[in-house]
């Protein structure tokens, strides 16, 4: 049986996110759609796998919403789900943001195609800004692109005066799927850059639609899978296992619970060290038992909201 994953956001207005959300999980169970999809006034947000024919039902179910008929859906074939378990959350962004009054639906930087960014990036006038956390862009990130230091993307509106010296050029701003650079490039048109563009789709449309090229080592994504390769054409490792320093994209969780840091671990460093980061997390107690991955993703609560919050409190408690 073949599978997808679908990555898509759209800032639309919801009036009422709790009615949608509860509309949107049970479309999403009946179809067997695994994932986190965030609901919130300002819009939707979500990543989820499923079979081709559920896929194809959800997306036909999404467009047919007038609100999300402009909703681009960025679509990657795997073997598997590639989620264990389904959330569909409302919050009061669809990505964790210090920019609340932010509407890209009302003003948003240009939209570039990856075709019009490859073209662009290589200019004297244009600067390249990755807007992602810092563990995103330590694997992988375009050729002589802007890095500014951010653990999480609240962080970015104190990080914008670093790029003050560039005011007169073309800022080129791409992230996972986009989501993250309309509201960066909405608060730069505001802070008074004139020259705002985005990678429409973000670095996972580039791969698909321009081969990914220039884009060195792995893109993060926010499922299983973790890491995926994007670049076709001249593709190359960036990335250092946190312990031996040498070349690595494998990233792990950390095995120590009160730890979980997410980093790159070879493969020789993370028997050595049993999926841990460091000898004393590898010591102890509350040490994780390692299977080679490094992955401990939580199984399937089966929440149901038809049967409303005791089946759910009940199922808790089993697992």
């Amino acid at each position: 049986m073949s599978y997808q994953v679908l990555l898509y956001y759209c800032y639309t207005p919801i009036d009422n996110p709790e009615q949608f959300r509860e509309e949107h999980h049970r479309l999403c169970l009946e179809l067997d759609l695994r994932g986190r999809i965030i609901v919130a006034h300002e819009g939707l947000n979500g990543t989820v796998s499923g079979t081709v024919e559920s896929c194809a039902r959800y997306m036909a179910a999404v467009k047919a919403d007038p609100r999300f008929a402009a909703l681009e859906f960025k679509i990657d074939e795997v073997p598997a789900h590639t989620f264990q378990k389904l959330h569909v959350r409302v919050k009061p962004e669809i990505v964790h943001s210090s920019l609340h009054e932010m509407k890209p639906y009302e003003k948003t930087g240009q939209h570039l195609s990856p075709a019009e960014f490859k073209a662009m990036k290589d200019r004297d006038d244009v600067v390249v800004v990755d807007v992602r956390s810092d563990y995103e862009y330590n694997l992988g990130r375009f050729k002589n692109a802007l890095t500014l230091d951010i653990e999480n993307f609240r962080d970015f509106p104190d990080r914008v005066e670093r790029l003050e010296q560039f005011k007169d050029k073309k800022i080129l701003t791409y992230c996972t799927g986009g989501v993250k650079c309309e509201k960066a490039t909405a608060f730069l048109l505001e802070q008074g850059f004139e020259n705002v563009y985005q990678l429409h789709g973000g670095i996972i449309k580039y791969g698909i639609e321009a081969g990914g090229e220039d884009f060195d080592g792995q893109c993060y994504v926010f499922d299983n899978r973790v890491a995926v390769d994007v670049n076709r054409v001249n593709p190359t490792v960036i990335s250092l296992c946190h312990h031996c320093q040498t070349p690595s994209n494998r990233l792990v969780n950390c095995a120590n619970p009160h730890c979980n840091a997410h980093l790159p671990l070879c493969e020789a460093c993370g028997e050595k060290l049993a999926g841990a980061c460091s000898e004393a997390c590898a010591e102890h107690p509350d040490k994780r038992p390692y299977d080679g991955t490094g992955a401990y993703p939580k199984l399937s609560n089966h929440y149901n909201p038809a049967q409303g919050l005791a089946s759910y409190g009940k199922s808790k408690v089993k697992n």
